[in-house]
């Protein structure tokens, strides 16, 4: 009977946690506070894995935070290998997770198009449709 939860689901799971707290209380460089681990990614050997990293800035804040992960990938791997009782600890690749950022360019676009589909239904004299 197989596992209802996979070893590489229970590692991402843990190693997405673990260095959420680790960039939070170990790092101190300004260029990445404000940084939410979204999404860990490890490879099917456990060798590597790619993290996806967002904030609440603009992309090129985002960027240069990514930056500095990727330069602090080591020391981060380091202080992972202190809590996770692993093998081989992973080598960590942090990449910019624009989901977010895309979804609320596409719910501003939606949006948009609403009000000006009720304001040229009010020209033309009709009545807007109900919000649903």
């Amino acid at each position: 009977m197989p596992k209802e939860f996979s070893r590489k689901l229970r590692v991402n799971t843990q190693l997405q946690q673990v260095l959420a707290d680790v960039i939070r209380t170990e790092l101190r460089d300004p260029r990445v506070k404000g940084i939410t681990v979204t999404a860990a990614d490890v490879a099917q050997d456990l060798r590597n894995a790619r993290i996806r990293v967002s904030c609440f800035g603009t992309d090129d804040e985002l960027k240069v935070a990514v930056q500095v992960l990727n330069r602090a990938a080591g020391r981060l791997r380091h202080a992972v290998g202190r809590v996770m009782a692993l093998r081989y600890l992973p080598e960590l690749k942090f990449e910019a997770d624009i989901a977010l950022r895309v979804g609320d360019q596409i719910g501003a676009l939606i949006n948009k198009v609403v009000r000006e589909d009720d304001e040229y239904a009010r020209q033309r004299g009709d009545e807007p449709p109900a919000a649903q």
